[in-house]
């Protein structure tokens, strides 16, 4: 019988040499793998609700136009009434609230909308929108409005449940969560993706753990660049995280540009309506106003917007979202009809047109159905990927527990020189969003005070287990050093 030599008490208790510390990628992999496995297992269920709720929406565009095609359509006629014909008729059926803002027929067999605002029923961060014939002046019906894209009712609905969930100001911040971690999770993913050797991302005559693992990082690899879209856009009007990013625009000097309302001093005093009046027939009238707008190349689709008070001039914007953008404005003065400012897309700042597109695009208006089309199979990406996710967690453990372990500590690893930058830059990250940089500091707060416990119990149960084998052959029992870290 073969027996492998005595250990000293003193060797049994004496703690494994730490392993030599590595440099670059070897280093940073364990680090990043352990974040992209806790962070995809906390986050993914927001994501996986952002991602439902995100595919609703794409789909909603289309349906809108399917479920109100009465109220938005009408059969083309000879010629349109003049737009304070189209209003009157408008306001004749709806004599409540006063009128907001009026979007004139956009293209032939479209309704015209005249908004109202001070309805009883209706949200007061919504409009009435009542849509007229053009061309017999018509009542088709009136409907909830909500935003400058015009939803009705069901993409309202949807929206606003993707936005927050109904649940108002603190909903939002179950989609900031979601967008402030779905760049550092698919990042990592990718990184961790095409660090790993080009045989073992293999799919094709895998099975079990590894074809699941190849399916969501193949996938994941290909998507990736969207979600990081995604996750840019989706920030740009979150609650903490978008206002710090128009306060950053705001110091650049990158702000989107605002058409002048004023009416001007002698014209001001000549006003004769006072105010919208309620019908929007202030000064000069709508078809003069929308005359003026039509001379500075202010095409459809377009929205006018009655003077506010005694001092404002109307506005009339272009409101195109769809590629080529058209975002054009000019104020128009009740009194004379003449225009007195003017503000030109191509004039904008590069930050407010690089905003407006990505918005346009994250929300499926900039390419219209194709952008729709690659926002739902984003967004079904997603969903099969956490759900592979939560797959590959279970077959790693069998569905016990966290299954096995990602190693704790991985951070300390990282070479000084390496570390400093990345916790730096981190901490300059958290702050701009602190919906990513809150929970990474609770994270890795946990994750030092579990892994000291862990490791003083090594220690305890090293020491109480050395003193009682000391003098057996074999050392420590059970094969493996006290403090060793198991591995994937």
């Amino acid at each position: 019988m073969t027996t492998t030599p005595s250990t000293t008490t003193d060797e049994a208790l004496r703690p494994p040499a730490p392993a030599r510390q590595g440099t670059g990628w070897s280093t940073l992999r364990p680090l990043i793998l352990r974040l992209h496995f806790y962070a995809g297992v906390v986050v993914a269920p927001f994501l996986l609700v952002a991602a439902l709720t995100g595919l609703l929406y794409a789909v909603s565009f289309q349906a809108e136009k399917i479920v109100y095609d009465y109220e938005l359509t009408v059969p083309v006629g000879d010629r349109e009434l003049p737009i304070s014909e189209q209003v009157a008729a408008a306001r004749k059926a709806h004599p409540e609230g006063t009128v907001s803002a009026v979007r004139p027929s956009p293209e032939a067999g479209a309704t015209t909308r005249v908004m109202l605002s001070g309805i009883a029923g209706v949200d007061p961060n919504h409009t009435l929108a009542v849509f007229v014939d053009p061309y017999t002046g018509e009542v088709r019906g009136a409907l909830e409005q909500y935003g400058s894209s015009g939803a009705l009712p069901l993409r309202t609905w949807i929206d606003e449940f993707h936005r927050d969930l109904h649940l108002g100001e603190t909903g939002r911040l179950y989609s900031e969560f979601a967008a402030s971690w779905l760049w550092v999770i698919a990042g990592g993913g990718l990184v961790l993706w095409f660090s790993r050797r080009r045989a073992l991302r293999r799919i094709r005559g895998t099975s079990g753990r590894r074809r699941t693992l190849g399916l969501h990082g193949g996938i994941g690899a290909w998507v990736a660049v969207g979600f990081l879209f995604l996750s840019a856009t989706g920030l740009t009007w979150s609650t903490y995280t978008g206002a710090n990013i128009a306060d950053l625009r705001t110091s650049l000097g990158q702000e989107t540009p605002a058409v002048s309302a004023a009416a001007g001093g002698e014209h001001a005093e000549h006003d004769t309506a006072g105010g919208t009046g309620g019908d929007a027939a202030h000064g000069v009238g709508l078809d003069r106003v929308l005359a003026a707008a039509r001379a500075e190349r202010l095409d459809n689709p377009v929205e006018i917007v009655p003077p506010a008070d005694a001092d404002s001039a109307y506005v009339v914007k272009q409101i195109q979202r769809s590629w080529p953008e058209k975002q054009d404005a000019v104020a128009v003065d009740p009194a004379t009809g003449q225009v007195t400012d003017v503000v030109r897309w191509a004039d904008f700042p590069v930050l407010a047109k690089l905003s407006r597109w990505g918005i346009d695009l994250h929300t499926g208006s900039l390419f219209g159905l194709p952008n729709q089309i690659a926002l739902m199979l984003l967004a079904a990406s997603l969903i099969l990927l956490i759900l592979w996710g939560y797959r590959m967690w279970w077959q790693r453990g069998r569905g016990s527990s966290f299954g096995r372990p990602i190693p704790r500590g991985a951070w300390q690893q990282v070479p000084p020189y390496i570390l400093v930058p990345l916790m730096a830059s981190t901490a300059a990250v958290g702050y701009f969003v602190p919906l990513l940089g809150l929970p990474l500091a609770a994270f890795l707060a946990v994750d030092i005070v579990l892994g000291e416990l862990a490791h003083r119990r090594g220690r305890r149960k090293a020491g109480a287990g050395g003193a009682g084998e000391a003098g057996k052959a074999g050392g420590v029992e059970g094969g493996e050093p006290a403090g060793a870290t198991r591995t994937q």
